[in-house]
């Protein structure tokens, strides 16, 4: 693309973005050869109408000296004359030569010139030098966390919807006999702190308590087929027994109350581009208090003390069940990597894969005690990353026995929840 129309691109990027039409350019885009439907379907990903159009022109000035015209030209065939008018007027204005400052001189004097009583006129140093008046003025930088700063949208998610989303809390207390699974006292208390950050958080909170796998299934599947047109996020709380499962993407498995194990990555397709189209481009959250797996860490020996909390065996419990192997080796056919990558998608876990996470009969789990600490504290100024490092820390530092919260992210920007 010639430089004059790169430059019209630019200068008219700000109404296009505020204006164009995206959903009537897609098709005859990819019929002109100026876009593949991998190129489209990865625009039409971006996020909001605006975000599409402002991802578009961007795209469009690496896509060769006929982009210009043919997109004018498929912006009259749809009804965007105005704009194609627009657009070819700034491509034919001259360039605008950058202002500068206005310059008065002002004399320095030469070294060693207080010392010389009678100094010549051509011994004097004239410079231009900016007036002080006329200083550019530096915008100051935002505090970070201020709002200037949460509100540079080429890097943050969009969250203007109230509601913001929807919260789906999934809490498995009481498991049947057969499973062999213990009652998880001390989980109600995680539910019902998680239920009031949320919707401090302005979400729309929907709790349910002990469903069979079955069941969570369709919840699930309930909350990944609503519209989510209108709204900017969604989250998935699952509170249960865990276990280790074979994976591709995300590891671990979560059980219903009849002891059957569902995989984390089988929960998290249900909401990923494919799936869940209202969802896409907008960031989708699971936070899961379960165990990864068996083993207890006991650490290692630092210089400074950490508290010692009460060893296992009082109030202290696990989630943590026996890996079971299914009978042909594998995942259920629907869980397997057979669907497109995830995108703007990031899963908490309370515990690194394979081990226990703890969870105190009087007061729920470590993991969840922190996390709706942090949030408290500092949802209105920091980023979802930098708080998950924070309840990592400080879960890293209780107890006799260890353990160590982590996540698989996959968000594309920065994510800030919308506070009052």
């Amino acid at each position: 693309m010639e430089e004059q129309q790169r430059r019209a691109l630019r200068r008219g990027r700000a109404q296009l973005v505020a204006a164009l039409r995206v959903e009537p350019l897609w098709e005859p885009l990819e019929q002109r050869g100026l876009f593949t439907r991998p190129m489209l379907e990865e625009l039409q990903s971006a996020g909001s109408r605006g975000e599409q159009a402002r991802q578009l022109i961007i795209d469009l000035e690496t896509r060769g000296k006929q982009a210009f015209p043919a997109f004018l030209s498929i912006l009259r065939d749809t009804g965007q004359g105005s704009l194609a008018e627009m657009l070819t007027q700034e491509c034919q204005s001259p360039p605008v030569p950058p202002q500068l400052p206005h310059l008065r001189p002002v004399e320095l004097e030469l070294r060693g010139e207080k010392q010389q009583k009678n100094v010549t006129p051509h011994e004097r140093l004239s410079i231009p030098v900016q007036a002080e008046s006329e200083e550019p003025r530096i915008p100051p930088v935002p505090a970070r966390g201020s709002a200037a700063d949460k509100r540079s949208r080429d890097q943050e998610y969009e969250m203007k919807a109230d509601p913001c989303g929807h919260c789906l809390i999934l809490n498995n207390v009481n498991f049947s006999r057969d499973s062999g699974l213990s009652t998880r006292e001390g989980s109600d208390i995680d539910c019902e702190k998680l239920q009031r950050r949320f919707k401090a958080l302005h979400f729309t909170v929907l709790t349910q308590r002990d469903l069979k796998a079955q069941d969570m299934v369709l919840e699930l599947l309930k909350l990944s087929q609503q519209d989510h047109s209108a709204l900017d996020c969604c989250i998935v709380v699952i509170l249960s027994h865990g276990c280790q499962t074979s994976h591709i993407q995300f590891p671990g498995g979560v059980y219903g109350t009849d002891g059957k194990p569902i995989p984390i990555e089988k929960i998290v397709n249900y909401f990923n581009g494919s799936n869940c189209p209202s969802l896409r481009g907008k960031p989708k959250l699971f936070f899961i208090q379960a165990c990864g797996g068996e083993q207890r860490d006991q650490g290692f020996i630092v210089d400074c003390d950490s508290p010692e909390a009460e060893a296992p065996g009082g109030s202290l419990e696990s989630d943590a069940t026996p890996f079971r192997v299914p009978s042909d080796h594998g995942d259920e056919p629907d869980a397997i990597a057979s669907l497109p990558t995830p995108s703007d998608i990031l899963v908490s876990y309370s515990t690194f894969p394979g081990f226990v996470s703890w969870r105190e009969r009087s007061s729920g789990s470590w993991y969840v005690e922190m996390l709706d600490s942090v949030l408290q504290q500092y949802a209105h100024s920091e980023d979802l990353l930098t708080m998950l490092v924070k309840v990592a820390d400080a879960v890293s530092a209780k107890g006799r026995y260890k353990q160590i919260p982590g996540c698989f992210n996959f968000l594309r920007k920065k994510f800030f929840f919308m506070c009052d």
